[in-house]
């Protein structure tokens, strides 16, 4: 018997929205080499590997198609969303993540999935002409995060109509590049797009772990802990975030569209 591959798509109630990942519940570890080329075979934004602890929590490691990254929102939403719906956990009980992020949680709030994540808010900088010249804008803020760089738009419409040139963005010394605005919607209260060509995704179409940001830098602004976001991408997708000092909670949903086996 092969190895199953669940496909999910998070931050999403309806199948081929939001964001899709590959979830894999490894029965023994495997190597660096063998995971990177799994995710590259999948082409999937990431891919996730999930390795069961004794004490029944589980080691969670995150690939794109090009490389490891530190931090990934929606895979780890697909992740829960599996182990809940597969039977692998009670669904009262937390997923427990063991990450280069520290330990993630994650709890089912039907249809909701919540995740407790550290804050990783921006930082003001200079501007960065070579970063709007790929992007075609004009920032009114420019930040950097631990992971990203923030830049802040004037509307929606600007949010929305960005083409950047993504050979000159492979260059930007960061993970990737996120673009916001507030929202001109009354259901979402900010609007954002994530580009990260350099680690192999020219655009990400919802994006947790770029709410760890924005969530902090617009709670800032707007003055309300509790906020909604939507990730404007063609597939598009909902976060509901609340800051909780250096932590932000990450509300989404997730549906399962394909499963798969690894021969």
């Amino acid at each position: 018997m092969g190895l199953a591959i669940t496909q999910v798509d998070s931050f999403t109630d309806t199948p081929f929205r939001g964001n899709p990942a590959a979830i894999c519940l490894l029965p023994e570890p495997q190597s660096d080499s063998w995971m990177q080329l799994v995710a590259r075979e999948m082409n999937l934004s990431e891919t996730a590997f999930l390795l069961r602890r004794s004490d029944g929590s589980f080691d969670l490691r995150w690939f794109t198609p090009a490389v490891e990254v530190d931090l990934c929102g929606h895979a780890t939403l697909a992740s829960a969303h599996v182990l809940w719906e597969e039977a692998h956990l009670p669904p009262d009980q937390p997923a427990r993540f063991h990450t280069r992020s520290g330990l993630l949680e994650a709890v089912k709030k039907n249809p909701w999935i919540q995740m407790d994540f550290p804050a990783n808010p921006p930082k003001q900088i200079d501007r960065f002409p070579a970063l709007e010249a790929a992007l075609g804008v004009t920032a009114r803020y420019t930040g950097q995060s631990r992971f990203d760089f923030l830049l802040e738009l004037a509307s929606e419409d600007e949010v929305r109509s960005v083409q950047p040139d993504f050979a000159a963005l492979r260059a930007a010394p960061a993970r990737g590049v996120i673009v916001t605005s507030r929202s001109s919607q009354p259901e979402y209260d900010f609007v954002s797009r994530f580009f990260a060509p350099g680690a192999g995704i020219d655009e990400d179409p919802v994006t947790g772990s770029a709410h760890c940001c924005l969530a902090p830098f617009w709670s800032q602004r707007l003055g309300r802990d509790e906020l909604t976001g939507f990730q404007a991408s063609t597939r598009g997708g909902y976060v509901r975030t609340k800051c909780l000092g250096d932590r932000v909670l990450l509300c989404g949903q997730a549906v399962t569209v394909l499963r798969s086996e690894l021969v």
